[in-house]
């Protein structure tokens, strides 16, 4: 079995888990815990995400981090190449973007200190197993280039695997949140 193909069969099985856990109402609890660890973080430069499909809600904090500083959603430019981050508030008219991601119609770009990166599974250890574009290990590599940049994992505690098929190339995470426990690294 190839690194690939490990990849593939450990996201099947994260996505089978995310959709159990994400009718159950746990968003909630999420939110809480992530409100709480970003809190010292206010009026730093944040980037979040639109929630697609089955991943876990960040909106609400998202939305209570706008009061404090500029926040931003992720914009796929092209294959291959790190994100830009676009200015979000709440009210923001939205577009689909690439892969059907809501995006800013409009809007100065920011570049972030701290990610809610959202994930398809992760470890104790900070490991992160995203979508498989590569988008956020390519901008996290970028951006730690430049300053210290502190990337939160979000997620349900269900999508936790015991270990993760990573290369050299994936990003750790700093943090991780979910609706049951927060790990620091």
């Amino acid at each position: 079995m190839t690194l690939n193909d490990e990849k593939m069969a450990a996201r099947a099985a994260a996505f089978a888990r995310r959709a159990v856990a994400h009718p159950r109402g746990l968003d909630r609890a999420a939110q809480t815990r992530l409100a709480a660890l970003l809190a010292p973080y206010r009026g730093r430069v944040l980037a979040g995400y639109m929630p697609m499909r089955t991943e876990v809600n960040p909106l609400p904090v998202m939305a209570e981090m706008a009061l404090h500083g500029s926040v931003g959603v992720p914009v796929i430019e092209a294959k291959g190449q790190p994100l830009s981050f676009r200015r979000w508030r709440p009210g923001t008219t939205m577009v689909a973007g690439t892969f059907g991601a809501l995006i800013p119609e409009a809007g100065g770009e920011v570049v972030p200190e701290v990610l809610i990166v959202p994930l398809v599974a992760f470890d104790r250890s900070g490991g992160r197993l995203g979508y498989g574009g590569g988008f956020y290990d390519r901008t996290l590599e970028a951006l730690r280039a430049t300053r210290p940049t502190l990337a939160i994992g979000y997620a349900y505690a269900a999508q936790e695997a015991e270990a993760l098929p990573l290369e050299p190339t994936d990003q750790p995470l700093d943090a991780i949140v979910t609706d049951a426990f927060t790990l620091t690294f």
